[in-house]
C-alpha cells in the first residue's frame, strides 16, 4: 500500500509507457493530495542551468533597475513584482519573495487579454532562455495533462484545445534569506489557481504539502525532478475528484537561511475557456479569465 505521507517520485517515461504500478501510484497521489514528482521527463539540464543563471543575475540587479520592469498595470502577469506584494488568501502578512513573470511568445492568434513579454536589456539571453524554458515546460505540461485525462476516463487530448493558446505563466522566484525566528514563512499556505503546476528547483528544500490529517509533508525530490501538482481550476472541473492541496514554503529554524530560487510553470487555459464540470452537462461553469481575475484580487496582484 502506498504511503500517503510521502510525495511519490515517478519515472514519467514509465507512466507514458503504460506501466501499471506507476499509473496506480500516480492515480492515488492525484486523489490523495494532488502532488507527485517526475523524473525522466526530457527537460534539458543545460537549459535549466542557463535559466537559473539568468534569474540570479536579474535578482542581483539594483532595485531601481528591476523595478523599471514593474508588473503594475498587467495584473502581475508580466515583469517584476517586488517582495512584500503577493499575499496568500486570508493572510495579512505578505510573502517574503520577489519574482519575475514570463508568458508565451504571442501573435495575433492569441487572445488579446494575454500580454506580451517584457524584454530585459541588462541580462544577455534572458528572454531567449525563458522563451525556450516556457516552450519546453508547456510540452511537458501537455504530456502530464494527457496522462491525467486518461486517469479520468477521457481521451488523452481532451485538454489540448484548452491550453493550445493558453494563458500559462512561468515564474522565476527569489526568496531572500529570512530570520526564521521572526517569520519562517517564505510563501504562506496557499493553493495554486491554474490547471496544473510544474516546479523546478524544489530540491533546495522548504516546500511542504498539507496532509489530510493536518500535518505537513516535506517535499524532497531528487535534483532533476519536476514537482507537479493540481490547481484550483482542475479541481473545479473535476468536481474535486482531483485535489488542489494547500502548500507553503518555509525556512526551517535549525537550518541556515540562504537565498532560495525556484521556477514554477503554471499551466493555464486560454481566457475564453469555460471552466465547467467534465462530468455534469448542467454545470454553467465560469470563464477562465473571470476565475483568474477573482483570484488575482484575492492575492493582491490585481
Amino acid at each position: 500500500m502506498q504511503n500517503t505521507d510521502v510525495i511519490p517520485e515517478l519515472s514519467f517515461s514509465l507512466i507514458e509507457s503504460g506501466d501499471t504500478y506507476a499509473i496506480e501510484v500516480l492515480s492515488k497521489a492525484l486523489k490523495n493530495h494532488g502532488f507527485f514528482s517526475i523524473i525522466e521527463h526530457g527537460l534539458s539540464d543545460n537549459l535549466v542551468n542557463n535559466c537559473y543563471k539568468s534569474s540570479k543575475e536579474f535578482f542581483d540587479l539594483d532595485y531601481d533597475i528591476k523595478n523599471k520592469y514593474t508588473s503594475v498595470g498587467t495584473k502581475g502577469a508580466r515583469g517584476y513584482t517586488p517582495k512584500g506584494i503577493e499575499t496568500a488568501v486570508g493572510e495579512k502578512i505578505a510573502d517574503q519573495k520577489e519574482f519575475w513573470h514570463h508568458g508565451p511568445v504571442i501573435d495575433n492568434s492569441f487572445d488579446k487579454k494575454i500580454p506580451k513579454n517584457l524584454i530585459i536589456d541588462e541580462i544577455p539571453n534572458f528572454n531567449e532562455n525563458f522563451d525556450t524554458l516556457y516552450s519546453e515546460l508547456h510540452k511537458i505540461g501537455s504530456r502530464v495533462l494527457s496522462v491525467i485525462a486518461l486517469s479520468l476516463g477521457l481521451e488523452d487530448d481532451y485538454f489540448e484545445p484548452w491550453i493550445k493558446k493558453g494563458n500559462s505563466l512561468l515564474r522565476s522566484i527569489h526568496y531572500p534569506p529570512v530570520n526564521s525566528n521572526l517569520n519562517p514563512h517564505r510563501a504562506r499556505a496557499h493553493e495554486d489557481i491554474n490547471l496544473i503546476t510544474l516546479l523546478i528547483g524544489a530540491e533546495e528544500g522548504g516546500l511542504e504539502v498539507l496532509n489530510k490529517d493536518g500535518s505537513w509533508i516535506k517535499v524532497s525530490p531528487s535534483s532533476k525532478a519536476i514537482v507537479c501538482n493540481i490547481g484550483d481550476m482542475m479541481q473545479l472541473v473535476t468536481d474535486q475528484k482531483l485535489k488542489s492541496t494547500t502548500h507553503r514554503v518555509i525556512q526551517e529554524k535549525q537550518t541556515e537561511s540562504k537565498p532560495r530560487y525556484s521556477i514554477p510553470f503554471f499551466l493555464h487555459p486560454a481566457p475564453s475557456i469555460n471552466l465547467k464540470s467534465i462530468f455534469r452537462n448542467n454545470d454553467e461553469g465560469i470563464l477562465a479569465n473571470d476565475f483568474l481575475d477573482q483570484r488575482l484580487k484575492e492575492i493582491k496582484l490585481y
